[in-house]
């Protein structure tokens, strides 16, 4: 007995032992899963669907083929290992035959030498990568009105958010001031339930609420204080990309008693469908967004948005396009699901992308016309320009100024960096109140532990008229966004301009012996910032948004392969937030807010996609994707050539010519999208072509993710089928062949070229005519006139006998022979 009761000791100590050092790993297996299982094992007939096709999850064929599967993996795990020692999170049935599991790098090693094992991948981290933008898109004239108004924008489409879950309570979401909303037969998610309300998350409108979270919790990073184990979004980011893409139309967007304008989503009457995985503190975990992602596409939503992305490119596999996370996605591709994805906010940098595989839609940020600017008249007459989204101090009337370090109450207290203002209780209020408030803005402020609306807070309860924050000295990187606030406030962003402020105080203020002002006789007054300024010189590439050129390999290794595909409205984006977050310490408590990141232009693309699909429901994910970037544009709305923000030597923001590594195709143009004249199409086999010829790539690891041999080529993986043409290494001439299908009625397109002097360019036919349907192969030859260690751009401009315009971005490097 007393042996018996030792040996279990030791298997638990084994186990903790175990768990002490485990990781979570994601494991594909031998199998077809769901979307591609043609059959051939007994007992179970195929499920596999043609390219895309939605599979029918009720169907008998698939639960039982489903069930087979993790039967199989819970079989291959229990026969390695003792019960205990490890944990599986997750079986991936749908669109990858997999699971995730929780074991020690030991037991990841025996794995990998087991039979039937094709891959074993250690998890990595994943993170978080409106008002004014359906106006500045033209879709309440030009788009809306083609679907039946804004009341049936998106109507019956399902977008499914892969991101930190929803405020469900949100005005953005509600139902009680809309039509009813009918059920969708096509879609099959469920609605968990608030464990601590009780109520559901779904209320029509919001058709799906699950989140995701076995990784997280296996990895320890899961608190449910903060985190919730429920759909309710405890960051704010998940409400924020839900309401930019599928927002109510019409939501008054209020704060501090001022109305910002009247929010709405892209596709107001779109369905959302909640697929929590990131979380407020550390992101998420791939395998928990993985088996998001699975369920989404399983529970049918039409289209995908994943303002997420890997930390930095996986350095586990050898290529950026097969991984557990791309190969799901090209799945979810080959199932029918248009999938919208963040490029990532690494901009300006050349190759800072995130989001790489062709059958991704990979959205960069553009800054629009709108600009909120704001400015402090000092006594000495001198305007200094900021920002600051408050109302103005008393018109025609100056206040003093008094510097928080001025006015401190105990000189010990300035171990709380006083001057950054975000605690009242050591400033002294008689000498605050009703002047004007002057704060410093830290390295504090940059890193979140301070906040512009904690300064105003110290002001309103000190009494004081407004405050003003100084910025002395500027990280590279950082930038400054607007943030409302309830008194008059303003942010001197450049530094010489704050120098003048301060030197203007210190010749103002009369002080003792011991430093102790005797006298403030600075003054100022806080202009009004609350009235948007609308820009011809928009839309420009925002800075953070990251660039090409795109990457095929961990080495930097450059892809015959342009990213980002397609531009849109990523800064200072108005739309829900969900009170519970504390991702923007500007916007803790508060039912909206105003963000940019690339995570704010992939809704935007997302829910013009569902506008698309509305009006073409049986397009292809690589139609729509098509449609909207061949009718881009790359001129402002002041028909010159779009810029970028780019900093210049002394790491100040000047703007550049942008190219298509800043802006893809171009900037998205709804209207022209849902007649685009011509698509170029491709089809599941065709992303299999790619891979196969993508030099670097090994055909096992190809078939390891998608279950098909390389035995349908393209030749070079420049002719794939895409909207643009990207040669990184032109050496002499190379011709890349396309198809274009009329997706209108019968026209004739005269084909033009132009590109830089350094590579020639040329199509062939020069024109061509195509009845309604048909499909025609044109030839574009490049020829390297002269090596000059730069990417050359171009374009290739189909011009339609009807009015039609399909462009599509060309862009190559020569090198000797």
């Amino acid at each position: 007995m007393r042996a018996m009761e030792l040996g279990c000791a030791v298997v638990v100590l084994f186990s903790l032992l175990i768990a002490g050092n485990a990781e979570i790993y994601i494991v594909t297996v031998v199998g077809e899963p769901v979307i591609s299982y043609k059959g051939g094992v007994p007992g179970f007939e195929a499920t596999a669907v043609e390219s895309d096709e939605t599979i029918d999850v009720t169907s008998e064929l698939v639960t039982s083929y489903s069930h087979h599967l993790e039967m199989k993996h819970d079989m291959l795990l229990s026969l390695l290992f003792e019960h205990g020692t490890y944990k599986k999170l997750y079986s991936y049935r749908h669109l990858i035959n997999g699971f995730a599991v929780h074991i020690s790098p030991e037991q990841a090693e025996v794995l990998r030498q087991a039979p039937g094992v094709k891959s074993v991948e250690r998890d990595w981290k994943v993170r978080r990568l409106t008002t004014h933008t359906p106006q500045f898109l033209g879709l309440p004239t030009g788009v809306w009105p083609t679907g039946g108004g804004f009341d049936r924008a998106g109507e019956d489409i399902v977008i499914g958010f892969v991101d930190s879950g929803i405020f469900p309570h949100h005005p953005s979401f509600a139902t009680h001031n809309v039509e009813p909303y009918g059920p969708i037969p096509k879609y099959r998610g469920k609605c968990e339930v608030d464990p601590d309300t009780k109520r559901n998350f779904c209320n029509g409108k919001i058709v799906g609420a699950q989140h995701f979270a076995e990784a997280a919790i296996a990895a320890g990073s899961f608190n449910p204080k903060v985190d919730f184990a429920s759909p309710l979004d405890g960051d704010g980011h998940g409400s924020h990309t839900a309401a930019i893409a599928a927002g109510n139309n019409g939501i008054p967007v209020r704060m501090h008693g001022y109305e910002f304008g009247k929010a709405s989503g892209m596709a107001p009457r779109a369905r959302v469908a909640v697929y929590k995985a990131l979380y407020r503190l550390f992101g998420g975990f791939v395998a928990d967004v993985v088996a998001a992602i699975d369920q989404a596409v399983h529970d049918g939503v039409d289209i995908l948005n994943l303002s997420v992305g890997p930390n930095s490119p996986p350095a586990t596999t050898t290529t950026t396009f097969l991984n557990p996370f791309d190969a799901a996605l090209l799945s979810a591709v080959k199932a029918g699901v248009f999938v919208a994805q963040a490029a990532g906010n690494g901009g300006p940098f050349p190759k800072s992308l995130l989001s790489y595989s062709p059958w991704i839609a990979s959205v960069a940020a553009a800054i629009d016309d709108r600009r909120y600017k704001n400015h402090l008249t000092l006594g000495n007459g001198k305007i200094l320009p900021g920002i600051g989204l408050s109302p103005s101090t008393h018109f025609n009337r100056t206040f003093t100024l008094v510097a928080a370090n001025d006015v401190l109450l105990d000189s010990s207290v300035v171990k709380y960096s006083p001057s950054d203002c975000q605690r009242p209780e050591v400033l002294n209020k008689n000498l605050v109140e009703g002047n004007i408030l002057l704060c410093g803005y830290s390295f504090n402020f940059v890193v979140g532990t301070a906040s512009i609306k904690k300064v105003s807070a110290t002001a309103k309860s000190l009494g004081a008229i407004g405050f003003v924050l100084a910025v002395e000295s500027v990280s590279p990187g950082t930038k400054f966004d607007p943030v409302p606030v309830g008194i008059p406030g303003i942010l001197i962003t450049d530094v010489s301009k704050s120098m003048d402020l301060i030197d203007y105080y210190n010749t103002s203020t009369s002080r003792d012996w011991t430093g102790r002002v005797k006298s403030f006789k600075a003054t100022g007054s806080i202009g009004d910032g609350l009235m948007p300024i609308l820009h011809k010189s928009a839309p420009q590439v925002a800075l953070f948004s990251a660039r090409g050129p795109n990457i095929r390999d961990f080495n930097f290794q450059d892809a015959d392969l342009l990213k980002p595909d397609i531009l849109a409205p990523g800064s200072l984006i108005w739309a829900a937030w969900s009170p519970n977050g504390t991702d923007e310490a500007n916007y803790v408590g508060e039912g909206f807010a105003m963000i940019s990141g690339t995570s704010m232009a992939a809704p935007h693309i997302a829910g013009i996609a569902a506008l698309v699909k509305q009006k073409h429901p049986h397009w292809s994910p690589a139609a729509i994707k098509s449609a909207l970037m061949t009718t881009s544009t790359t001129l402002d709305r002041a028909e010159n050539p779009l810029r970028a923000q780019q900093y210049s030597g002394s790491e100040t923001v000047t703007l550049v010519t942008a190219t298509p590594f800043d802006y893809g195709s171009g900037h998205v143009t709804p209207r022209a999208a849902l007649d685009p004249g011509l698509i170029f199409d491709a089809a599941y086999e065709d992303y299999i072509g790619f891979l196969c010829t993508t030099p670097g790539i090994d055909a096992h690891e190809i078939k390891n993710y998608t279950s098909l041999p390389c035995n349908y080529t393209m030749g070079r993986p420049s002719n794939l089928n895409t909207p643009s043409i990207t040669i990184s290494h032109l050496v002499g001439t190379q011709t890349v062949t396309r198809t274009v299908t009329n997706v209108a009625g019968l026209e004739t397109y005269v084909i033009s070229t132009r590109m830089a002097p350094a590579i020639a360019v040329e199509a062939n036919p020069p024109a061509m005519t195509l009845k309604p349907g048909a499909s025609r192969k044109f030839s574009v030859t490049l020829t390297a006139r002269s090596v000059t260690g730069t990417y050359s751009f171009g374009e290739v401009l189909l011009k339609g006998s009807r009015g039609h315009k399909v462009r599509i971005p060309v862009v190559a490097m020569a090198y000797e022979r």
